[in-house]
């Protein structure tokens, strides 16, 4: 088997990286979660592990066309060398619909430029930072859409409620047909909510990993409770997502 990086094991690679979020303000808050920033240094490469959850992402890199990532079915992998920054704006689920004045699934697993959306014109400040990004982004904010606070809610309620396993569960709690709580995802959140009913679960994991020097966490009974069929079907699930065993996820951070 390949040796580890090292750097991967317990949190090591925070200490070559800084990393920062700033509030959208009162204008983008409808549409933007928050605006992030990170920089790094790393003399040898390394390979950052990207894990996605449902929402949008806008990423402005000095001397890069400034790219918009969709929604990613599976996590992603990021080579950090040298000296290296990128800020970005996390898009509320949802959120994205009204710039891209399209189907949020047709960026589902794809990274464009913002001269392919619509709604986004210009270019923002280079190499900017948060207040650049978000002075760029205020003049473009597009009129309430009903739609935006409906997918942000939806998600939010799978978010805080681990009783929700199942897609005609939800169906019901949104009081819509599965067809209809399908194709309102597709339109606004970009992906399945089976997929973001999954990913909620599975972050539970890794929070009770996070708890584990408090209490050893009990696989079986949290695949259980979370709604797995078994510890295998769990397990099998984490690893497709975050493309490493559950062990391996936890020694890493």
């Amino acid at each position: 088997m390949k040796e580890r990086d090292s750097r991967e094991i317990g949190g090591a690679w925070r200490q070559a990286q800084q990393h920062g979020v700033a509030e959208p303000g009162p204008v983008l808050a409808p549409f933007v979660a928050s605006i992030w920033w990170a920089r790094w240094s790393y003399a040898e490469p390394y390979s950052q592990v990207v894990v996605p959850f449902p929402s949008v992402h806008l990423t402005v890199r000095p001397g890069c066309a400034p790219e918009v990532h969709g929604v990613a079915t599976s996590r992603g992998i990021r080579v950090l060398e040298g000296e290296g920054r990128v800020t970005g704006v996390e898009f509320r689920p949802g959120g994205f619909r009204p710039f891209l004045r399209s189907r949020v699934a047709a960026l589902t697993d794809r990274v464009v430029t913002v001269a392919d959306v619509p709604g986004l014109r210009g270019t923002p400040a280079e190499p900017g930072g948060p207040d650049e990004l978000r002075a760029w982004l205020e003049p473009l904010a597009p009129p309430p859409d009903p739609g935006v606070e409906w997918a942000a809610e939806t998600v939010a309620l799978v978010a805080a409620d681990p009783a929700l396993m199942r897609v005609d569960q939800l169906a019901q709690r949104c009081g819509t047909s599965v067809r209809g709580l399908q194709r309102r995802f597709a339109e606004y959140v970009g992906i399945g909510p089976k997929w973001v009913i999954r990913r909620y679960r599975l972050r539970e994991v890794t929070e009770r990993m996070a708890q584990q020097h408090a209490e050893p966490v009990r696989w079986a009974e949290l695949a259980a409770e979370l709604g797995f069929a078994d510890q295998a079907h769990m397990a099998r699930d984490f690893a497709a997502l975050f493309g490493e065993p559950l062990t391996r996820y936890a020694a890493r951070y």
